[in-house]
C-alpha cells in the first residue's frame, strides 16, 4: 500500500528553541523520500522520527540560510556512511553553489554514494519527471535567492468495475482497453472516470509573491512558512517572510485542501494564535500547526 505523508523534523525559524529544532521535512511519496531544507540538527531529528538515510532519494533546499541548510553536511555524510544503495539527487539555488560545495565537503569522509546535482536558476522550472510525479521549482521573494517546490502526480483514469462488468470486459481485456482506448466498440470513457493527480507544495522564506500562489495552486497539501503573526506584518516584509494571515490567504485563494503552517519565530510562545489568525483570514480547509516529530498524511485523492 502506498504511503504519502509529511514527516516534520523541525519547525523553528532562525533560532531553535527547547521545543523546536531548525527546519527539516521529509515527504514520503509511495516508495520515495524527498527531504526539504535540512537545517542544523536534522540528522538527529531523523533518528528520533524513525527516518533512515536509506529513505532519502532527493534533497531540496529552498535557499542558503543556516536554518534551512546547515544540516546538509551531516545528512550527506550519513548517506555515505550508511552506503545508501541508490543515487540521491540534490536541488538548490545555483547561485548558492559555493555554499553547497562547502557544506558537502565540510569535513573529510569516504564518498560511497552518487550525488546528482540539479540546481535551479532564473524563475525556476521542471526539475524531474518520473512515473509518479513531476517536480518543479519556482522563484520566491527573499533577501537571498530562494525557491519553492511543487510536486504534481500525473492525472490518471480510474476504472469502474460495475461498468466493465456490464460490458463483459474482464481480465487481460481491461489492460488492452486502457492501452488502446477502445475495445469491441466500448470506449475507455464509458467504463472509467478522470482522477486528478495529487499535488503538494513546499513554500519557505518569502514575502507574498506570484511564485507562492503559483506553487500552491490547487494543492492537496501546502507546507508554508508563517514566521510572524499579523501584527508584525511590517517586520515580516522587511525580512522577507509571511505572517500567519498571509500564508492562509495564499492557501485560501489557491484552493488548498490541507494547510500546514511552520517556521515559527522564537518570539512567539502560543501556537494557537497562528491557527486563530489563519482562520480569521478565511481559510476553511484542514489546518495543521506543525510541531516537531509529527506525521501529517497527505489528503486522500479526489475521486
Amino acid at each position: 500500500m502506498s504511503v504519502r505523508e509529511l514527516v516534520v523534523l523541525g519547525t523553528a525559524s532562525q533560532v531553535p528553541t527547547r521545543h523546536r529544532n531548525h527546519n527539516g521535512y521529509l515527504l514520503r511519496w509511495d516508495g520515495e523520500g524527498i527531504l526539504f531544507d535540512p537545517g542544523e540538527g536534522t540528522q538527529r531529528q531523523m533518528l528520533r522520527a524513525g527516518v533512515a538515510a536509506h529513505d532519502i532519494d532527493r534533497i531540496c533546499v529552498t535557499h542558503f540560510h543556516g536554518d534551512h541548510a546547515l544540516g546538509l553536511a551531516g545528512v550527506i555524510q550519513r548517506i555515505n556512511l550508511d552506503q545508501v544503495p541508490h543515487p540521491v539527487t540534490a536541488h538548490y539555488p545555483a547561485s548558492g553553489q559555493r555554499f553547497f560545495d562547502r557544506l558537502r565537503y565540510a569535513t573529510a569522509y569516504r564518498e560511497t554514494v552518487g550525488l546528482d546535482r540539479v540546481p535551479l536558476d532564473g524563475e525556476g522550472g521542471v526539475l524531474a519527471v518520473t512515473d509518479a510525479y513531476t517536480l518543479q521549482g519556482r522563484r520566491l521573494s527573499h533577501p537571498v535567492e530562494s525557491y519553492g517546490y511543487r510536486l504534481t502526480e500525473p492525472d490518471r483514469r480510474r476504472m469502474l468495475p460495475a461498468k466493465l462488468a456490464g460490458h463483459g470486459i474482464t481480465g487481460p481485456d481491461v489492460g488492452r482497453l486502457q492501452r488502446e482506448g477502445e475495445l469491441r466498440g466500448v470506449t475507455l470513457d464509458e467504463v472509467s472516470e478522470h482522477r486528478r493527480g495529487q499535488r503538494f507544495a513546499f513554500v519557505m522564506d518569502t514575502r507574498l509573491c506570484d511564485g507562492a500562489f503559483a506553487l500552491a495552486e490547487g494543492c492537496d497539501m501546502l507546507v508554508i512558512e508563517s514566521t510572524f503573526l499579523d501584527e508584525d506584518g511590517r517586520l515580516a516584509a522587511d525580512h522577507g517572510h509571511l505572517t500567519a494571515g498571509q500564508a492562509a490567504r495564499v492557501a485560501k485563494e489557491s484552493g488548498v485542501r490541507h494547510l500546514v503552517l511552520t517556521h515559527f519565530s522564537q518570539r512567539y510562545h502560543d501556537p494557537a494564535v497562528f491557527e486563530e489568525q489563519a482562520r480569521a483570514a478565511g481559510f476553511e480547509g484542514e489546518l495543521t500547526i506543525a510541531r516537531d516529530l509529527i506525521t501529517v498524511p497527505v489528503p486522500t485523492r479526489h475521486q
